[in-house]
């Protein structure tokens, strides 16, 4: 297994039929990823649907760009956080069992976080989970700004998804 401090942890804001962000965690050479509809949230204790989505690989960590019309999460892309994260023991083991705990190394998100895996129902089609921040130095409180309204933008050009889409450098 690679040295924790160098596990990649990339968060990519993605307009495709509905905006959502894709949470993705490096674990066994690949990108594990989810589906975060309301994207993360830093209130400490609030849960944020995550639906497991297809591996990618690590080539895909820093995609910024437009996924063209017709393939599969057809829409503009950008890089809204990286950085890296450090699970609590074997994340292989820990994703099988369906809680993960760990801590971020981000531009934006930091410190300790948890996913958990719901109970699927008879007709779900994928894996859902909870996104939660856990309480410490970095949570904010109920009343306090949205990181999502706050820092928009990409962590590699700056850029807007609104720009993204339209191709502006």
């Amino acid at each position: 297994m690679p040295d924790a401090a160098s596990l990649a942890y990339r968060v990519q804001k993605h307009a495709a039929r509905r905006l959502h962000y894709d949470f993705r965690l490096e674990v066994g050479g690949v990108l594990k990823s989810w589906a975060v509809t309301k994207g993360p949230s830093l209130v400490a204790g609030e849960r944020r649907l995550a639906v497991a989505v297809a591996d990618h690989g690590l080539d895909y960590a820093d995609f910024e760009g437009v996924i063209a019309p017709g393939r599969y999460g057809a829409g503009a892309v950008l890089l809204w956080d990286r950085g890296t994260w450090e699970p609590d023991g074997d994340p292989a083991a820990a994703l099988a069992a369906g809680s993960l705990a760990f801590t971020l190394h981000g531009v934006k998100l930091t410190g300790r976080w948890r996913l958990m895996r719901l109970k699927a129902g008879p007709r779900a089609r994928q894996t859902a989970w909870l996104l939660v921040k856990s309480r410490d130095g970095a949570a904010r409180g109920p009343g306090d700004p949205d990181i999502l309204d706050e820092l928009p933008r990409s962590v590699l050009t700056g850029r807007t998804v609104e720009q993204v889409a339209a191709g502006a450098a």
